[in-house]
């Protein structure tokens, strides 16, 4: 029997209900319910543990707990009981991601036993669209990237990782990991680029997806290409795509900061409608 208030770790059995509060916020919440939707709730699948708040027997706030710690439609109750568990347990994760203020309230209470962070992003705008681009013609040189083109594509995205999260992606295990991952979004054809004289001059990824919302990430030119617009068209054939093929909504989080890449969105037809926020570790 629950008490009032609960907060445990989520098994196999509770996946309809964490899949009723993933999908009670689709935008906000694509990067988890797509792993949930894929991976269930057994840590080992999932690759971490979901944690679950109830008030009244009844779960209504999750908080992911892997290589990122994100929390999911959190309370401020919700928050605090997730920030005790966090703290208990030590840091086990890279980063802190999620929606603006759970987060900020989340890394308020962890910060004295977890900081100092390597980088805080306290406003990332989240930009969503329904519609392919009324006002950008697609560049009809996007297309998906095939599985014999990995030697290709790797160097482009261990470049914009690094250049976005400011360390390699190749340091600690050689890569093995995030190549796993590229490959992944490769096979599975949600990897999309520019190709010239063999070398990527565009690239974007749709990272998460569910039935009714993707989230593209990624998004990178090469330097030598910038300021031709590239980021513009390869972005509206990336959107055409994604709305054709994988989910009605279309969505991607920037840095407040990068006020051109902003710019070049809201070109394409992206609106801001939040923001996340994110610390890294």
């Amino acid at each position: 029997m629950l008490t009032q208030t609960t907060t445990r770790v989520l098994e196999p059995a509770d996946l309809g209900a964490a899949l009723a509060v993933l999908e009670s916020a689709p935008v906000e919440n694509a990067f988890v319910a797509a792993r949930v939707q894929v991976a269930g709730l057994d840590p080992w699948r999932l690759g971490g543990e979901m944690w679950g708040w109830y008030t009244e027997g009844r779960l209504r706030s999750l908080c992911y707990s892997g290589a990122n710690l994100v929390p999911i439609c959190a309370t401020p109750e919700a928050v605090r009981a997730f920030a005790d568990r966090a703290r208990r347990i030590g840091r086990r994760c890279s980063s802190i991601v999620g929606p603006v203020e759970p987060t900020a309230e989340l890394w308020r209470l962890l910060e004295p036993s977890w900081g100092p962070a390597r980088d805080v992003r306290a406003r990332q705008p989240l930009m969503v669209t329904e519609e392919p681009s009324g006002t950008v013609t697609p560049d009809p040189l996007v297309r998906r990237v095939r599985k014999d083109e990995m030697e290709a594509i790797m160097p482009a995205c261990v470049a914009m990782f690094t250049e976005e999260v400011g360390v390699s992606p190749l340091a600690n295990d050689g890569g093995l990991l995030y190549q796993a991952r590229v490959a992944e979004l490769v096979g599975a054809g949600r990897s999309f680029a520019r190709f010239e004289d063999g070398k990527v001059v565009f690239k974007a990824e749709i990272g998460a997806a569910t039935r009714q919302a993707c989230q593209i990430q990624g998004v990178w030119v090469a330097p030598e290409h910038r300021g031709k617009g590239l980021s513009e068209t390869g972005m509206a054939a990336v959107l055409r795509y994604a709305l054709a093929d994988v989910a009605p909504v279309v969505s991607l989080y920037v840095n407040d900061y990068n006020t051109p890449a902003r710019a070049a969105y809201r070109r394409v037809g992206f609106r801001e409608t939040g923001a996340f926020m994110s610390v890294l570790f």
